[in-house]
């Protein structure tokens, strides 16, 4: 896997692992941080991962834009910044692995924006959410968008409106992450989600992946449209013919690649 300077790729088994390394920064998301993670995710997602997993070095997840870098861009480099951070985010959902954020500390503004992007979120009891440009100068729209299909209308607003974090609690009650446990059996807790939402065929998972993301927020007619279309081919799929024969030979499946 590719060398980096703001993170740390590895690879262990079918799992890779994308982990922030700016903790002094607070893995504050600079232009070149984000596009290190984006060309991260861009690198796993070619590869025969079946999963990754996002966290963060040091005592923070992250506290989103760098504000250094931020404050010496023009309207364009701004523009520029928030493309490229967009970009990640959809990346993060395009690629055909499951993605799994390992939260502790605080995901504040872009980095909450993170946690709400990835399909599968665990929680450290210590974590905390915020999209705190609520009470500040630079109000949090990019983030409010993924974490609005995370936990709705009047949720958002109080996040956004207010500025004020949310505890882990608060935020599995609201959809944000799938799991909160102890500090300690936090990773224990990500290997397991992760094992169990990578069971089956790779090929089907990512269809299945990409085509829940296409018609997530669509109307119900539009949505019907696409699923049924996608799972007309996809009955097609070495795994779909090898799902239904093993079923209905009374076997173990053995998944194509």
């Amino acid at each position: 896997m590719g060398e980096y300077e703001h993170i740390l790729l590895k690879r262990d088994g079918d799992t890779a692992t994308v982990t922030m390394n700016r903790a002094a920064r607070r893995n504050s998301l600079s232009a070149e941080h984000l596009a290190e993670l984006l060309a991260a995710f861009r690198e796993v997602g070619e590869s025969d991962a079946t999963g990754v997993v996002l966290a963060g070095a040091g005592p923070v997840f992250s506290a989103g834009h760098d504000f250094a870098d931020v404050a010496a861009r023009d309207l364009m480099e701004v523009r520029a910044l928030l493309r490229l951070c967009t970009d990640l985010m959809r990346t993060i959902q395009s690629v055909p692995q499951v993605v799994v954020a390992r939260v502790h500390g605080l995901a504040t503004a872009a980095g909450c924006q993170l946690v709400a992007s990835c399909d599968l979120a665990v929680a450290a009891e210590s974590a905390g959410f915020a999209l705190p440009g609520g009470k500040g100068g630079w109000f949090c729209h990019t983030p409010a968008v993924p974490v609005a299909r995370a936990v709705g209308r009047k949720r958002l607003m109080e996040l956004a409106l207010t500025g004020d974090p949310i505890d882990a609690a608060t935020a599995l009650e609201w959809g944000l992450v799938n799991r909160v446990v102890p500090d300690t059996e936090l990773d224990d807790a990500v290997a397991d989600l992760l094992a169990r939402a990578t069971r089956g065929s790779r090929a089907s998972k990512a269809m299945g992946k990409q085509t829940l993301y296409a018609q997530l927020d669509r109307p119900e007619e539009d949505a019907y449209a696409i699923a049924l279309e996608v799972m007309a081919s996809a009955s097609q799929l070495p795994g779909a013919r090898e799902g239904m024969a093993a079923f209905l030979e009374k076997r173990r499946p053995e998944w194509p690649d």
